[in-house]
């Protein structure tokens, strides 16, 4: 039977988010039996929200989602040309406007770390937590660009390198993980992988470098699908209005989003040693399920939803939405459920950790998993309202 073209790029980009997933956990594995569930791996996770907040609310979550429905009605009514220019006007925007964040919070972080995100923290590691925010923001400033690329080339109907960019981005915190960060070398087998010693600091570089290669890898689709940079910013272009207009919803609600995670760190941050990286732990492991049902779905629906709503194809567009929406229903919940029941034994061989923390880390991952069937069909929602 021939598949749709839909159901291909569900396929593929479900195959690559289990392989990032995959990455995803393996480096977690390797930080966690590093670092443990201690005071530097929570300042290191800290650390990354602000920056991470700066990024979704800018480019790669809430501008990205925002552009694809308009660069496909570019594409689709007046040409690539024309999607291309209208990508370099927002692109150009979002950088200059990230790049003046990011120095304004890089000024600010003495304040921002002891007063809104890590309060509880000794004085030592809130210092921590600003040196590696503001390395942080070294890689938010690339994913400014990275993550408008993607958009890009999904609302092309290209969906491989987007999907290999996250594995690039793995790959370098991974090699930060297992080179940057070791005091000592570490053996894989027949092969011996020295250790730099840099500690937590060798983590956030491999941030950096995974930024890079993340944007590396998507230039030759650009140059495939003939990109021409335009160096201008337009405000008052009907297109730049449309997105502007577009993006206010989902920069509201990203900013809550993010504001949860920032209020969760800065609460955990007065608990016992360890709170924080269980937090963000549970919460990795949750997003495993969400990826490979609810964001492989989603991505791939939306450039389809974009094109059925544009050309008029109402009640096509309406029943591709509720087939969505069953099968994240009946995929979630008894996924959910297993995951739930199974996770002691697999935690605690995977990780390694003491089982009164392998323990706190299983509850916090139950909790979450409680989500997951509102997350997924969140994902197909967001997409329909955007499309």
């Amino acid at each position: 039977m021939k598949l749709s073209k839909l159901t291909r790029a569900s396929i593929l980009l479900a195959i690559f988010f289990a392989l990032d997933k995959g990455l995803g956990i393996l480096r977690q594995v390797i930080i966690g039996r590093q670092f443990g569930l201690s005071a530097e791996l929570d300042a290191f996770n800290v650390a990354n929200n602000i920056p991470d907040m700066l990024f979704m609310l800018i480019s790669g979550g809430a501008l990205a989602i925002a552009l694809i429905p308009i660069l496909t009605e570019q594409i689709t009514n007046n040409g690539r040309p024309a999607a291309w220019n209208l990508f370099s006007r927002v692109a150009n925007l979002a950088f200059i406007i990230t790049a003046v964040i990011a120095v304004v919070v890089a000024v600010l972080a003495d304040p921002i770390v002891r007063i809104f995100v890590a309060p509880g923290f000794t004085v030592e590691q809130q210092q921590v937590v600003i040196t590696l925010m503001r390395l942080n923001l070294v890689a938010t400033l690339v994913f400014s660009i990275s993550g408008l690329v993607i958009a890009g080339l999904q609302a092309n109907q290209h969906f491989l390198l987007p999907a290999l960019a996250p594995l690039l981005y793995d790959i370098g915190q991974i090699f930060g993980a297992l080179v940057l960060a070791p005091t000592h070398s570490t053996s894989l087998g027949p092969i011996t992988i020295p250790g730099m010693g840099l500690g937590v600091m060798g983590l956030v570089y491999g941030v950096i470098i995974g930024a890079v290669l993340h944007l590396g890898i998507q230039i030759p689709g650009l140059i495939k699908f003939k990109f021409k940079w335009t160096p201008k910013v337009d405000f008052r272009s009907p297109e730049i209005q449309t997105v502007i207009r577009v993006l206010g919803p989902r920069v509201l609600t990203m900013f809550f989003i993010q504001m949860i995670f920032i209020a969760r760190d800065n609460f955990a941050s007065y608990l016992s040693e360890g709170a924080v990286t269980a937090l963000t732990y549970g919460y990795l492991i949750q997003q495993v399920p969400e990826t490979l049902i609810g964001t492989a779905i989603g991505t791939a629906l939306l450039p389809t939803l974009a094109e059925l709503f544009s050309t008029g194809e109402y009640e096509k567009f309406q029943s591709t939405i509720t087939r969505a929406l069953r099968v994240m229903i009946g995929l979630t919940l008894p996924i959910a459920a297993i995951l739930g029941f199974g996770l002691q034994p697999l935690l605690q061989f995977v990780f390694g950790f003491a089982p009164a923390d392998t323990s706190i880390l299983v509850w916090t991952t139950r909790g979450y998993l409680v989500g997951l069937m509102g997350h997924c069909m969140l994902e197909i929602a967001a997409r329909s309202f955007y499309a």
